[in-house]
């Protein structure tokens, strides 16, 4: 890494771009077909080329930890595509690799920071893949079940769910701070990554009284010489109990504002008196960030993310469409601020498409004119759609995949 040096770019004038490694490079031709959909191909010329031309300061990847397949999903001929099923927190997924060397992925990022572009992982842990008491015994469970994961009080052979996963990792235990605090720190020395956005954050400052801002794990990352000079993004919610805190997290995180993509949905499909929570969300959301000294940057403005609606199927699809998933169109959210604009889904209609083509591009003009730190979803910038499926986390194919 001698040669390598981080952009380090401020805060102040971060704009993340959240894709998937294989999802980004898949169907990109410029790019030769033996790397397509790998690590190698994240810092191909052209690649690098498309995120300068949009002004990305930063890529975030989604989990590229060694990740397993779930049963029910290959029993149904589909793939966990999106990765939060960690196996290993140290080492990266083989099948993101065109090559057998690490040495792919470094020289990636090393030409993306070259572009002055930074790589922050979305990290994976409040759970493994062994899921619940039930699941399978391939890492922790194995070792030291009582420590690693939180289990009923009254009845420990169960664990306590609050991830939806069937288990949730213990980050009131020393040792189990101390295995993420040193996962971290590998991936921020041996791979250069500059920053992590933790998935499920809320878990990770929990104890047995509900979440902690003040939660041993955060101190750690503050303190550490390493981890506290990097980005830190967090996801401000779980399913447990009190299981949302947008705004409560310490000082030194970003935090994905979920209610300023809500707003700006509402607001540009016509709901009626929005203005003023439009003028929150535009000044950088200060009724919610503005404490502890926090600055606007903590809020991480979205209008999507890899769960939901693309930006074209906003405005394009009233309802969810995830019949491809195999659960009877069941899973997904099903509140999604979206319109349709007067038919579900494509049409050929002239003024329909005008209408759709507008409000895209206000709702794009708006993320990027307010106060705040700017999150763009991969394909958003050219109209992705993903034919209403606002759950695509088993689709490993051209629904999911950047064309």
């Amino acid at each position: 890494w001698s040669r390598d040096v981080r952009p380090n770019t401020p805060w102040s004038e971060t704009v993340i771009y959240e894709a998937h490694t294989k999802g980004l490079t898949k169907l990109f031709e410029e790019v030769q077909p033996s790397e397509r959909g790998t690590f190698a191909a994240l810092g191909n010329p052209k690649v690098i080329d498309h995120l300068k031309r949009l002004g990305v300061t930063a890529l975030e990847l989604l989990p590229i930890h060694t990740y397993i397949q779930d049963r029910f999903l290959q029993e149904k001929g589909l793939r966990n595509y999106w990765g939060y099923n960690t196996l290993n927190f140290f080492t990266p997924e083989r099948s993101f690799f065109a090559t057998d060397s690490h040495d792919e992925l470094r020289r990636s990022i090393r030409r993306l920071h070259a572009a002055g572009i930074e790589v922050i992982l979305d990290v994976v842990y409040n759970h493994t893949c062994e899921g619940s008491e039930q699941g399978p015994t391939l890492s922790w469970r194995g070792l030291d079940n009582a420590s690693y994961y939180r289990l009923v009080k009254d009845d420990p052979r169960y664990s306590i769910n609050d991830t939806g996963t069937g288990n949730t990792l213990n980050l009131t235990k020393a040792r189990v701070i101390q295995m993420v605090a040193d996962s971290l720190r590998y991936w921020a020395t041996s791979f250069g990554i500059d920053g992590f956005r933790f998935d499920l954050g809320l878990t990770l400052g929990r104890t047995d009284t509900g979440f902690d801002p003040g939660a041993g794990f955060f101190d750690v990352l503050r303190q550490d010489p390493v981890l506290g000079k990097l980005k830190l993004i967090t996801e401000p919610w779980d399913i447990g109990p009190g299981g949302y805190q947008l705004g409560n997290f310490p000082p030194g995180f970003a935090e994905w504002n979920d209610k300023y993509r809500d707003t700006v949905r509402k607001f540009w499909r016509g709901d009626q008196a929005q203005r003023a929570d439009l003028a929150a969300r535009l000044t950088g959301s200060a009724d919610l960030f503005d404490r502890r000294a926090r600055r606007p940057w903590a809020s991480v403005n979205l209008l999507g993310a890899h769960d939901g609606y693309t930006l074209a199927d906003t405005v394009a699809y009233e309802e969810r469409h995830n019949e491809a998933n195999g659960e009877d169109n069941n899973d997904g959210h099903s509140n999604n601020c979206s319109r349709n604009w007067g038919v579900e889904g494509p049409t050929e209609d002239p003024a329909i498409l005008e209408t759709r083509s507008r409000v895209m591009r206000s709702m794009l003009t708006t993320l990027f004119a307010s106060l705040g730190t700017p999150m763009l979803v991969a394909g958003d910038e050219f109209g992705r759609t993903q034919n209403g499926n606002n759950n695509a986390y088993c689709q490993d194919n051209e629904i999911s995949w950047l064309d």
